[in-house]
């Protein structure tokens, strides 16, 4: 009953909000929209550590929700799916995600999602809408190694919801660092369904695509810009997939 997680947050607390919030979501993403998971059935053969899940990212919220349905989902032997029944069981208390310090402040909702496993880490590029350089905070960098030796953790390299925005460097120092087995995830659909944040619902009946790719092989001993390169080729991000998509349609521009 009085269990804490690796950074002293209440377990019950945790569960409490994933239920709360997983009962929320599961109506906007399985009843309102349409969830369509490929791959999600290697999650159930993962190590219970040292993990690291990698994703695109279209909203601040929604992406990171659904994921939390697909790997619960998929361990409660569902993959591919989401299920209610799954999502309130908790199947994992130890899965945390990497979230902006800023945004996890921008008010009461964003700091009760925080309870469901935030690691809130400073920009180092951005504050208040305005470019800025800062070096990067150790704390933030511990925090995230702490997590991995507990369990799993969720990130998105852009650190923005603009499609075809450039990695942060710092994903692939964590990679290098920590030496987590490194899982990507493809996702597509969240940028039409919800708003920037992910909290209002703006398209019904939208395909929410997740799919969850084979764990990455990766020379750990390589250096920062080429693991940053195999992580935005692997996510679907990079200069290739950008080039492919403006010559699959022209008038679409990148982060619409």
């Amino acid at each position: 009953m009085f269990k804490k997680d690796i950074f002293g947050q209440s377990i019950m607390l945790r569960k409490l909000v994933i239920r709360v919030f997983g009962i929320v979501t599961y109506i906007r993403f399985n009843k309102k929209n349409v969830p369509k998971i490929k791959g999600a059935e290697i999650i159930r053969d993962l190590p219970k550590e040292n993990i690291l899940f990698i994703s695109n990212h279209q909203t601040y919220f929604a992406d990171a929700a659904f994921l939390f349905h697909v790997i619960h989902s998929s361990l409660d032997n569902h993959p591919n799916k989401i299920r209610l029944r799954s999502i309130l069981k908790c199947m994992k208390t130890n899965l945390f995600f990497v979230a902006a310090e800023e945004t996890m402040k921008a008010g009461i909702l964003p700091k009760l999602l925080g309870f469901a496993g935030a690691i809130s880490i400073k920009r180092t590029w951005r504050e208040a809408g305005k470019n800025i350089k800062r070096k990067v905070d150790v704390k933030d960098t511990e925090n995230i190694e702490r997590a991995l030796n507990a369990g799993w953790v969720i990130t998105f390299p852009q650190g923005t919801t603009r499609a075809f925005a450039d990695g942060r460097k710092g994903t692939a120092h964590i990679i290098k660092n920590y030496n987590p087995i490194v899982v990507p995830i493809v996702i597509n659909g969240f940028r039409r369904a919800f708003d920037k944040k992910g909290l209002f619902l703006k398209v019904k009946g939208t395909a929410l695509q997740v799919t969850v790719k084979q764990p990455l092989e990766l020379d750990y001993s390589d250096n920062v810009d080429n693991i940053l390169h195999k992580v935005m080729d692997a996510i679907e991000q990079s200069e290739k997939f950008e080039w492919r998509a403006k010559n699959a349609n022209p008038m679409i521009e990148s982060g619409h």
